[in-house]
């Protein structure tokens, strides 16, 4: 398998990178927690991994962070949330990392929040999109993010939806995973504040292979125009159903529709299909193409360069917090996290003050773009709608 390969190989790499740093003293221990093997969403974690190491790398070479050497202690979840939750306490307790990044999948990082806020270690997220992750459950919030979230994905799309004005008819599909339940809660909820009102909402499983049946439902009622949140693989199972049955309404997706795994399963004519929206596209920055060309030989699939770039850019706001601080105690680094006070010019984008007290997300809906699949990559879109929008036009 091909994930479960690559996964292999990163592992092995960062044991022998973790034996090359043992010579030096008081080694920083960072943590990574997440699937890199096993879900639709695999080939994301590989990218974040990897761009969490280039960024380590980077920082090492500059003298560390407090003059001590980083070190990445990789754990897989196989998107598993029991497993993530025993990573968690295991990176905590036994590794004594003092962040940790991740995880690929929002079920897992939901299953396991209250961890590091009770046990007051900052975690900041590379992929994992649910609204809810860095929502504070009591007075203490160690969750930070640095990527897409699926209340502004969808707050876009509405927007899309309600400013274009043709759609007469709205259906709503999700997967069953907290994933994607927590992205249809967000679309309904964006659909009131729209004055949108789905005709019908139907749910499958990500395993599903076959939804002819959820979306023959659809096309009975005269639904014109789809909003589906779901992961990558059974997204292209959507597609690959509509295409079944001849019936292809607009459909607009969550970001689980830019991974090489949905173009793949798809194919190259039902990929094109949907628009959706993630923080990066094929017209690179020279930051951007300057780290790509620099990961690339190594990415499972250049879809995954957004997770890398976003990674990339976690670990430099937290040695800027660690090196802000004068320490890597947890409150500490988390205050800082909360008040940094210089700029980043980092591969996203340039940050200043990216969080307060009462914001942990990095980035925002100024920060994503829409896009589709064209030949084989990701490119952005723009029609009379999408360059029609404003502020104004986002309701969250």
């Amino acid at each position: 398998m091909i994930f479960a390969s690559f996964a292999k190989k990163l592992l092995f790499t960062f044991v022998l990178s973790a034996v090359s740093l043992g010579a030096y003293s008081q080694t920083i221990k960072l943590g990574w927690n997440g699937d890199i093997s096993a879900s639709p969403s695999a080939q994301g974690g590989q990218g974040a991994v990897l761009g969490l190491q280039a960024a380590l790398d980077d920082v090492n070479a500059a003298g560390g962070i407090l003059n001590r050497k980083c070190e990445l202690v990789v754990r897989d979840d196989l998107a598993q949330p029991s497993k993530s939750i025993q990573n968690m306490v295991d990176l905590i307790d036994n590794e004594k990392v003092v962040a940790v990044f991740g995880p690929t999948n929002s079920g897992n990082a939901l299953a396991w929040k209250n961890i590091p806020n009770q046990k007051k270690i900052p975690v900041i997220g590379t992929n994992a999109t649910a609204t809810d992750i860095t929502k504070p459950t009591g007075p203490e919030n160690y969750m930070f993010r640095v990527s897409g979230v699926d209340r502004e994905q969808a707050a876009g799309l509405m927007a899309y939806i309600k400013k274009g004005g043709i759609s007469k008819k709205v259906g709503y599909m999700a997967e069953t995973t907290g994933y994607g339940q927590g992205g249809l809660k967000d679309v309904q909820e964006i659909g009131i504040l729209q004055g949108i009102q789905p005709v019908d909402v139907e749910k499958f499983a990500v395993s599903d292979t076959d939804m002819t049946s959820q979306l023959g439902k659809l096309k009975a009622e005269g639904v014109d125009t789809i909003v589906v949140w779901a992961q990558p693989t059974p997204l292209a199972h959507l597609f690959r159903s509509m295409e079944k049955i001849n019936y292809f309404p607009m459909t607009l997706t969550s970001w689980g529709a830019d991974q090489q795994a949905f173009a793949d399963t798809a194919g190259k004519a039902l990929a094109e299909r949907p628009l959706f929206m993630r923080t990066i596209s094929e017209d690179l920055s020279p930051r951007q193409k300057k780290l790509f060309d620099r990961l690339s030989p190594k990415l499972g699939s250049p879809s995954a360069f957004s997770n890398a770039a976003q990674a990339y850019d976690s670990v430099m706001l937290l040695t800027k917090a660690i090196t802000q601080a004068g320490s890597t105690d947890g409150p500490k680094v988390r205050d800082a996290l909360e008040n940094l006070q210089s700029p980043y010019e980092g591969v996203m984008k340039t940050y200043v003050t990216p969080f307060s007290k009462t914001q942990h997300e990095a980035l925002g809906s100024k920060d994503y773009l829409f896009i589709k699949w064209k030949d084989g990559k990701l490119v952005r879109y723009s029609d009379n709608v999408t360059k029609s929008l404003k502020d104004d036009d986002y309701k969250r």
